[in-house]
C-alpha cells in the first residue's frame, strides 16, 4: 500500500492525447491495447500501411478523376455534381487545384482521425466510391 502512494499524483492519463501533440511525429502508440479503449477510440502516433494505401489510392483516384473530367468536358459532356460544375464555370480547367486541395485536407483529417472506431471504414468506402465514378468516366469516354 505505501508503494501506491508514492506514485507521481500527476497522471498522464487523466486527459486524452490530443489529435495534434508532440507525439504526433515522434510518439510510439500504434493502436489501442485495449478492447475497451479499442471501442472508444482516439488519436494514435503511427498509422497502419493499410491506411496509408487507401489515402495515396483516394489522392490518385482524384487526380485521375480530375484529368477525366476535363476530357468528358472536352467531349462536350457536363458535370454532374452542381458544386464542382460551378467551380468548374469559375475557374475553368484549374478546377482540379480546388479539388485536390479540399480532398488532401479531408484526407488528412480522416487519417488524424483514424483511431476511431468508423472512420477506417469510411476510408475504405471512398476508395470504392471513387473507382467506381473513375470505371464510370472510362465507360462515358470509351462509349461516346
Amino acid at each position: 500500500m505505501q508503494e501506491f502512494e508514492k506514485r507521481n499524483p500527476n497522471d498522464r492519463r487523466r486527459q486524452p492525447t490530443p489529435g495534434l501533440s508532440r507525439y504526433t511525429l515522434f510518439g510510439r502508440r500504434k493502436e489501442f491495447r485495449r478492447k475497451i479503449d479499442q471501442l472508444k477510440g482516439g488519436y494514435v502516433d503511427h498509422y497502419s500501411s493499410r491506411l496509408f494505401f487507401f489515402l495515396v489510392l483516394i489522392i490518385g483516384l482524384n487526380v485521375l478523376d480530375a484529368l477525366l473530367t476535363l476530357m468528358i468536358l472536352e467531349l462536350e459532356g457536363w458535370e454532374l455534381n452542381p458544386i464542382v460544375r460551378s467551380v468548374i464555370d469559375l475557374y475553368g480547367e484549374r478546377y482540379w487545384v480546388w479539388k485536390f486541395a479540399i480532398v488532401s485536407v479531408s484526407l488528412v483529417l480522416l487519417c488524424l482521425h483514424s483511431g476511431f472506431r468508423r472512420v477506417k471504414t469510411v476510408v475504405v468506402c471512398i476508395g470504392f466510391v471513387y473507382l467506381a465514378v473513375i470505371f464510370y468516366q472510362i465507360f462515358l469516354i470509351a462509349y461516346q
